[in-house]
């Protein structure tokens, strides 16, 4: 469960956030691009082909020449947090997956609405659920609220939830995926096409003990989705072929992640939230800068 101090925390962190940081985690408010906006800009000659109706029948008056009318169109940002909510979220040796998942989420809700963008906050799990914020001071604690309801369970497939997400992306967005990614690489890849004309953030959450298995001898592991249970040994070479299939998998996501020009951090709940959420921005701040 979050603490409600959770957010006096998040607002001591937003005023130490690195300024370079936080402006190209947002980025321009305005837009030099010209489109249908509302701000006029000036009039360039009617080529055939474009809209007729952007033609200044006035300026046809006066001059006898077809000119259109040309906007500044301003894109605001806005900001899709998607939370994996399903059961492998579940686990953890201290704090969940889901928790510190939960956490990371709202960091980027919250840096949004500093920021004065628009944030929309959903979770996945066997079915999708979009968290609607009414206006005001509110969002925040409300959105700690609905994380806080939340319980990791079920079953799903990443692609699935994603193509059903995808329609709710409508303008400009900055998608952030948090997420443990045990997922097979086909439903990632098939997850990162619905979302290829966006700017996407994976964050992938592990448990330090996934990371890191320490374990040896006789176990029962069960599936923290289909509830099935494995009995299985667990030896040194075990934990040496758990350790690279796990390495593979990452460095799959990681590559699945470049070629769709998306960026990918790996973290695990032994971190510290803060160093991981300002870590993530300030490795996209150099990723974009350079």
């Amino acid at each position: 469960m979050i603490k409600a101090d959770f957010l006096h925390q998040l607002d001591r962190f937003s005023i130490i956030l690195n300024k370079r940081v936080t402006s190209n985690y947002i980025g321009e408010k305005q837009s030099e691009a010209v489109g249908r906006g509302l701000v006029f800009r000036d009039h360039s000659q009617y080529v055939p082909g474009e809209d007729f109706r952007s033609i200044d029948w006035r300026v046809f008056g006066r001059t006898d020449k077809l000119f259109v009318k040309r906007y500044e169109e301003e894109r605001n940002l806005t900001v899709h947090v998607i939370v994996d909510m399903s059961g492998s979220m579940n686990f953890g040796t201290g704090v969940t997956k889901a928790e510190y998942a939960s956490m990371l989420g709202l960091g980027f809700a919250y840096l949004a609405l500093k920021n004065n963008e628009r944030f929309v906050l959903c979770t996945f799990s066997d079915k999708l659920d979009v968290f609607r914020p009414q206006k005001g001071k509110k969002q925040i604690t409300s959105a700690l609220e609905y994380l806080n309801n939340k319980k990791a369970a079920g079953e799903t497939k990443l692609d699935i939830s994603i193509g059903s997400y995808k329609p709710l992306i409508n303008s400009r967005s900055m998608v952030v995926i948090i997420s443990d990614f045990l997922y097979p690489i086909e439903e990632i890849k098939k997850a990162l096409h619905y979302l290829k004309k966006q700017e996407v953030i994976l964050i992938q959450v592990l448990d330090k003990a996934e990371k890191d298995l320490k374990l040896e001898g006789d176990y029962k592991l069960t599936d923290a989705e289909s509830k099935d249970v494995l009995q299985t040994f667990i030896n040194p070479f075990t934990k040496k072929q758990y350790s690279n299939m796990m390495d593979d998998h990452i460095s799959k996501i990681q590559n699945e992640a470049e070629r769709v020009k998306a960026k990918f951090y790996s973290t695990d709940t032994g971190k510290p939230v803060f160093d991981t959420f300002y870590e993530v921005l300030n490795y996209r701040g150099r990723r974009r800068g350079g």
